[in-house]
């Protein structure tokens, strides 16, 4: 063993044992790490596509991180007071009006179900968290549930006094509930025999290992499952259908929110028609995830319209960094103070066309000018140290809050340099989050 890493050994058992401050687990603890064996041997037995979990980690070298994040239990409370405070904002009539004002005409058409899950994305400030985005059909739920599986100590006091907030089965069994809530809200009683994952050409999707996660995750529940492109659908005697097997349910990873792209235009008549039960559905993301709806999740005036609690107000203001849509108006004073903004487009997915301020160029700006963007106040993530190189690297941390109806089923991290989060971090990736163990 390197001389480094026992020193690095040394002060983090004694840091473990006061157990007296997160950010010093964080710039300190390498004694919890990725195990690779059980990794690949959880995905192994999850997949149960013998090879697959072999062959992922060979072309996603760094899709999992090497070591977990620590988060004080005090700051999961806060996130988790934000994201209720979130829902019952978009309960309110006045915000749902607001929202599809500006949403695509199909964002009217309600069929029940509330959307599936989402993801509330925090970065930590010694302040409190604050709330980035909110995000439809997120990935990286179930793979973060088997990384969690698949960690190892060589440090006893780590492992004691740190935990898991949520137990890895718990989230597997809280995510197949999700699923058959969205189906009762749209059909009942009736059973949910089949499902299919649809998204443009999944094989090639950097997360199409979690898509077959999914399957065999829906299957140990006796729900048929497939894995399939839009363009492989029909609709036949008011079903949809997959080849020769009807199917109930679509579980939704398109990036075509509002489903307009000619590629999905079976998918868009079979949804406004019933004939099958779409999450999430173009409604979730007009209410939740297009960026635009931060402006008003952030403003005092528009919040105190809605009727909901003072309280509950001062935790959004608190929380959300100041978001401003862009217009013509407004555009030269945000390039005048570009370095402290954070650009989003309204309708932005896995940090796509996102530019932090001090990075824009000039060419860059005339194409930001041309679309529908957010700017936001910039909030700098924190760090996580990793023991990746001889000398720790600090990695940026996003936290995710992995949500359904206001209730978190799963608490994960990314780390990343750069940016963005983004897979191309030696040591960064999905991580998993763990807390004290006291209350």
């Amino acid at each position: 063993m390197a001389e480094h890493t026992k020193v690095t050994e040394s002060a983090c058992e004694a840091i473990c044992l006061s157990a007296s401050s997160i950010d010093a687990l964080n710039r300190m603890c390498h004694c919890l790490s990725l195990d690779k064996v059980a990794l690949r041997r959880e995905l192994e037995t999850a997949m149960d596509v013998r090879g697959l979990s072999h062959a992922m980690i060979e072309t996603h070298p760094h899709l999992f991180a090497s070591q977990p994040v620590f988060v004080a239990r005090d700051q999961l409370d806060q996130m988790a007071r934000v994201i209720d405070a979130v829902e019952k904002v978009v309960e309110t009539d006045v915000y749902r009006h607001a929202t599809l004002s500006w949403a695509p005409d199909i964002a009217s058409f309600d069929p029940g179900p509330r959307g599936g899950l989402l993801s509330y994305d925090f970065h930590l400030t010694p302040a409190q968290p604050k709330l980035i985005e909110i995000n439809t059909n997120p990935g990286g739920a179930l793979l973060s549930a088997v990384l969690g599986r698949a960690q190892r100590s060589c440090c006893a006091d780590a492992a004691r006094l740190m935990i898991a907030p949520m137990e890895s089965g718990d989230v597997e069994q809280s995510l197949v509930e999700v699923f058959m809530t969205e189906w009762r809200l749209q059909r009942g009683a009736s059973p949910l025999r089949s499902v299919a994952i649809v998204d443009e050409l999944p094989e090639q999707q950097y997360l199409y290992p979690e898509f077959v996660l999914f399957r065999q995750l829906l299957k140990r529940y006796d729900i048929e499952a497939v894995i399939c492109d839009p363009l492989e659908l029909t609709v036949s005697e008011g079903r949809l259908w997959h080849g020769e097997h009807a199917i109930d349910f679509v579980y939704n990873r398109l990036t075509d929110f509002s489903l307009r792209q000619p590629a999905n235009a079976l998918l868009n008549s079979a949804y406004l028609a019933g004939e099958v039960v779409v999450s999430p559905h173009p409604r979730a993301h007009a209410l939740y995830a297009d960026k635009r709806n931060l402006t008003l999740l952030c403003d005092a005036e528009f919040l105190r319209t809605t009727g909901v609690a003072d309280d509950l107000i001062a935790t959004l203001l608190a929380a959300i960094p100041q978001t401003d849509l862009m217009t013509a108006t407004n555009r030269t004073a945000m390039w005048a103070n570009r370095r402290q903004l954070f650009f989003k487009p309204a309708a932005g997915f896995g940090s796509k066309a996102t530019y932090r301020g001090d990075k824009v160029t000039k060419r860059v700006w005339e194409e930001i000018a041309a679309g529908t963007y957010v700017a936001q106040a910039l909030v700098m993530p924190s760090e996580r140290h990793i023991a990746e190189t001889n000398a720790p690297t600090a990695l940026k941390v996003d936290v995710r809050n992995y949500a359904y109806a206001g209730a978190v089923k799963l608490v994960a991290a990314r780390l990343y340099q750069g940016q963005t989060t983004n897979f191309r971090t030696p040591g960064g990736g999905f991580a998993p989050v763990l807390t004290n163990s006291s209350t």
